[in-house]
């Protein structure tokens, strides 16, 4: 019964050493997608107006996460769903690489 695993482990383990990680965001990448985001957001994520979320300094894979939610559907909203649509992974998380390496609100204690 041992015997009969060893195939099926060495088969998971090939799969899982070939499968490629994920490449990390791209903060470079990022800003130069980022036009189409600024005019909502601005140009470094602080928005100038209080209907469009602040999203400069947030947490990289908080703004990830978000992107690919209202791109799955997961969050709903019109705007942000159609903006996201046609981007990539790979997009999303050179996107919040660049939004989370600027600065945000500053909190006083």
């Amino acid at each position: 019964m041992r015997a009969a695993s060893l195939p099926l482990a060495g088969m998971v383990l090939a799969l899982t050493v070939s499968a490629a990680p994920a490449e990390a965001g791209n903060p470079l990448r990022g800003q130069e997608k980022s036009a189409v985001c600024a005019a909502c957001h601005g140009p470094d994520g602080n928005s100038p107006t209080p209907e469009f979320p602040r999203i400069g300094g947030q947490h990289e894979d908080y703004l990830y996460r978000a992107m690919l939610d209202y791109q799955l559907g997961n969050r709903k909203n019109p705007i942000m769903a159609a903006q996201v649509e046609n981007l990539t992974r790979q997009d999303l998380r050179d996107l919040a690489a660049w939004y989370a390496r600027q600065s945000g609100l500053y909190v006083k204690r």
